[in-house]
């Protein structure tokens, strides 16, 4: 596996306690925000500033425009970009000591990420740049949260721009990881807002272009094309910044975070089919 995907794969389970911790939702309607996803957009947006709906459907992708525009620019007028800053930090970092991560590799692991963080290239990358122009907090936990978050936002920065390089839309990705069989295909259109009537015209270019069969499954072209995005998101993504750590260093912060990333698997708090397809961890 590329280092980059190794290091992804570690940093992502840790990050995502932002989205599935039991409490979230709580934290973002104690800010007077409305249910879980107006607080979904409003948390993760929240570096970029105030912004509306247009720069969510752009830099996140694979949302409906209808589902993004009932929680923003809505949210600001509920509760500060600052605001939401605080309370997902706070919330995370609480759910991570919840389940018993490692504070010391927690530290360990921020400081050595800390000069990649500050060098990594941001050209292209709105939500890494937004997320590494923010204070790095002292707590080491939260500090560890703050860090991967950072960097899944500038591989996932990345990601969007390999996929649009491929000629593929937010909502065709989507379908071609549901052809892959990472996610139920009811689940994912409900999850992301689409009509039955949207995700089959989408589904039909893509058979159109030879990328899906009839069942909806990958053809050899999609399979092809599908590696050829993970694998230049994975390019980008070390040679955007990752490459600094070495091999070396990523394979030091993947052994370090491991009991903790285990821990957090097996507490349950994160779903076994999730929307980043990262299959459980428990070893």
């Amino acid at each position: 596996m590329h280092p980059a995907r190794r290091l992804w794969s570690a940093l992502e389970p840790l990050h995502d306690v932002v989205y599935f911790a039991p409490p979230v939702r709580d934290a973002g309607k104690a800010l007077g925000l409305r249910g879980f996803w107006m607080t979904y957009f409003a948390f993760r947006a929240a570096p970029l500033g105030p912004v509306g709906s247009g720069a969510v459907l752009a830099t996140f992708a694979g949302f409906e425009p209808e589902m993004v525009a009932k929680a923003l620019p809505d949210a600001w007028s509920r509760a500060t970009p600052e605001q939401c800053l605080a309370a997902r930090l706070e919330v995370s970092a609480s759910a991570l000591r919840g389940v018993g991560v490692d504070e010391q590799a927690c530290a360990a692991t921020a400081a050595e990420l800390a000069p990649v963080l500050a060098a990594a290239d941001p050209t292209g990358r709105p939500l890494y740049a937004g997320n590494a122009g923010l204070p790095v907090p002292a707590d080491p936990v939260e500090a560890l949260w703050q860090a991967a978050t950072t960097l899944r936002e500038h591989r996932g920065d990345g990601h969007v721009a390999a996929l649009v390089a491929a000629g593929v839309s937010g909502l065709e990705a989507l379908l071609l990881q549901v052809g892959l069989g990472k996610f139920p295909d009811r689940v994912m259109r409900s999850v992301r807002g689409w009509s039955e009537q949207e995700w089959e015209q989408a589904a039909a270019g893509l058979r159109g272009r030879g990328l899906l069969t009839d069942d909806g499954t990958l053809t050899p072209a999609g399979r092809d094309l599908l590696t050829e995005v993970e694998d230049r998101t994975d390019a980008v993504s070390w040679h955007g910044g990752l490459a600094a750590l070495g091999e070396a260093g990523v394979d030091r912060i993947v052994a370090g975070l491991r009991p903790s990333v285990v821990k957090l698997w097996s507490s349950g708090m994160l779903p076994e089919t999730n929307p980043t397809g990262l299959p459980p961890q428990r070893s």
